[in-house]
């Protein structure tokens, strides 16, 4: 049974297969992250840990009984008890509940554990599967957010605080 783990440094080499191994399917519907994305992942990986260990940001994994990732969950921009909520989820995973049960089980964490009170996240119009996965797990459209590389965003919020 999948696990949702905090990332930690051993996760690297999974994350960075994941990321790669998906790279062509989350282009589809998001803007590439580049090469240089991928020829610096060592440097970002740290520095996403560094961020969690100063309680900036918390970064999560989906965790497959043969260890491979499944999909990355984020929690980023902590300030005054909001933070931003992002997530894919790999390809051979998409439409199985997966992303919607485990953004369910992080905005639980995000009150738990990191005593989060409201999570907000953006998606494209376009993005009907990550619309779905976000309101289905409790989310609302609350406005029009900015621009990204050309693209508007939708920001999303839960109705109601999550703590």
């Amino acid at each position: 049974m999948p696990e949702l783990q905090q990332l930690r440094a051993d996760h690297a080499p999974a994350v960075l297969a994941f990321e790669l191994a998906n790279r062509a399917y989350f282009a589809a519907s998001i803007s590439d992250r580049g090469d240089e994305f991928f020829d610096q992942f060592a440097d970002r990986h740290c520095e996403l840990l560094a961020e969690q260990a100063t309680g900036i940001g918390a970064y999560y994994v989906l965790v497959a009984d043969d260890r491979s990732i499944l999909g990355r969950f984020n929690l980023y921009r902590f300030k005054d008890g909001t933070a931003e909520l992002g997530y894919r989820v790999a390809q051979h995973a998409a439409g199985h509940g997966v992303a919607t049960e485990t953004v369910r089980d992080l905005c639980r964490l995000a009150a738990a554990r990191h005593g989060l009170r409201t999570l907000r996240a953006a998606t494209t119009r376009e993005n009907a599967a990550s619309r779905k996965v976000l309101t289905r797990a409790g989310f609302v459209t609350v406005g029009a957010g900015h621009r990204r590389r050309g693209v508007a965003r939708l920001l999303m919020s839960p109705h109601r605080a999550i703590a």
